[in-house]
């Protein structure tokens, strides 16, 4: 026991000098200074719900729906409990770990061997209870560094929840207004199918009466039938985008199948939302994306790994004891003289493993590189998206004021070739291509629409939310 101490004591001094910690330093990134465009500055909501700013109801209520039920953010919630689990488990090793134990046997030992000492009996019972405790000594910090990488995978994890959370509410949002555009393309299709054949039935009379020829006639048909052409594929693209968001709101399968995504007509309130651009701010602000931030802390784990692989290369310190009872009856079991205990002091160290430890350390550095790799990418990836995202966000506002005037100005042109058809001065495909263009207008102006609040939900995903 007094050896086991001293040696104890003669390597305890070491600890301060041999002790390996982790080294991370962020890597430094040229970044701008500030964002290229400025304008207003983003609006969101004080629990984060950026959304808000399209002032949907209906859309707020599907999101609601979202968070709560979809399959990949409860996926990413539950690796964020296992993360957690994982960083106790590791802390775990930083204490002692007690132990109980209470065992009893019953022994015949043989009287023909010659063996058995005189006055000892052939059968004999021996019960025992014992308090164990063992505790590894981190005096090179492998288990303190190894806490470490653990604690940084459960903040890169809730980082990648946040990702899944940011990443489903741009989704939601995207497709419910590709949904909306759909729904305001099928209508003002079949508002046109039916004036088209509306005017083609009035066309057939006078078809029949001998007032137009045939091929005027079969030219007209042929219109009609063109416009309708266009109801199936507007049709199939609103029944799949339904679909895909009756699976981003986290519904069964009997609901994906059978049920419509319930909504209300396009009113005012779906305007054109205000443009989102940050004014001034700076750089740094773009690093504090979850994805970013779990980039980071992926790095800042691999770095604390090598300090475990460095440390692991060290002889380990291992403490153990126990104390209890032992006695043949159970009723001296707990009397003075059954006490037992014992105390026990190890070092245990590899000599020789033909460059295994050191392979490890090599390997746990390869994987920050990777890892050092992975990050510069990610902060590329997020200036790009968005930079692409600012741009696309003024290009998409541009294209709907366009279409917008093009729509008013087919409105005007249709109505005076009406005016035009009536008085003998046009012919009544010269109305038919005006609006033919109206409509091909109108549903320009829907898609524009649809394009500009999905850029906006782009720019907030790439600020991250």
């Amino acid at each position: 026991m007094n050896k086991a101490l001293l040696a104890f004591a003669f390597f305890l001094p070491l600890a301060g000098c041999a002790l390996i910690k982790p080294d991370y330093k962020r890597p430094e990134v040229e970044l701008p200074a500030a964002w290229k465009d400025s304008a207003q500055n983003p609006e969101r909501g004080k629990d984060g719900s950026w959304w808000r700013v399209y002032s949907d109801p209906e859309l707020e209520k599907l999101i609601a729906e979202a968070l709560v039920r979809n399959a990949n953010l409860q996926a990413a919630a539950a690796r964020v409990d296992e993360a957690r689990a994982l960083l106790v488990q590791t802390d775990a090793s930083l204490y002692p770990q007690v132990d109980g134990r209470f065992g009893r046997s019953r022994t015949l030992s043989s009287a023909a061997t010659g063996l058995l000492p005189p006055g000892i009996q052939r059968e004999r019972n021996d019960y025992i209870a014992t308090l164990g405790v063992s505790y590894e000594v981190d005096l090179w910090g492998k288990l303190r560094a190894s806490s470490q990488a653990a604690r940084a995978d459960l903040l890169a994890s809730e980082a990648a929840r946040e990702t899944v959370r940011i990443t489903l509410s741009a989704d939601v949002a995207k497709t419910w207004f590709s949904l909306r555009a759909l729904d305001s393309q099928v209508v003002s299709t079949r508002r046109a199918v039916g004036l088209l054949e509306a005017g083609l039935s009035l066309q057939k009379k006078r078809f029949d009466g001998g007032v137009i020829s045939e091929f005027d006639y079969r030219q007209l048909e042929a219109e009609a039938a063109a416009t309708r052409a266009q109801l199936p594929p507007l049709e199939r693209d609103r029944e799949i985008q339904e679909a895909v968001l009756a699976v981003l709101l986290g519904r069964s399968p009997k609901s994906i199948m059978e049920d419509a995504i319930a909504r209300e007509a396009e009113d005012s309130s779906m305007a054109m939302v205000p443009a989102v651009v940050p004014e001034g701010l700076p750089s740094e602000l773009l690093l504090r994306r979850p994805d970013l931030i779990e980039a980071e802390q992926r790095l800042i784990a691999a770095n604390a790994r090598i300090a475990a692989a460095r440390a692991a290369i060290f002889p380990s310190i291992a403490l153990t004891g126990y104390a209890g009872s032992e006695a043949q009856a159970l009723s001296l079991l707990f009397t003075g003289p059954a006490g037992v205990w014992q105390l026990a002091f190890g070092i245990a160290g590899t000599i020789f493993d033909a460059g295994r430890r050191e392979a490890q350390v090599d390997a746990a550095r390869a994987r920050e590189q990777q890892l050092l790799a992975a990050y510069q990418g990610a902060i590329q990836n997020a200036f790009r998206e968005v930079r692409s995202a600012l741009a696309t966000q003024s290009r998409a506002r541009e294209s709907y004021e366009i279409e917008t005037v093009r729509a008013v100005a087919l409105v005007s042109a249709l109505r005076l070739s009406r005016l035009r058809y009536q008085n003998g001065l046009a012919s009544q495909l010269d109305v038919i291509d005006a609006e033919r263009n109206l409509l091909a207008a109108v549903n320009s102006r829907h898609e524009a629409l649809r394009a500009q609040r999905s850029a906006v939900a782009d720019l907030y995903k790439a600020l991250g939310g």
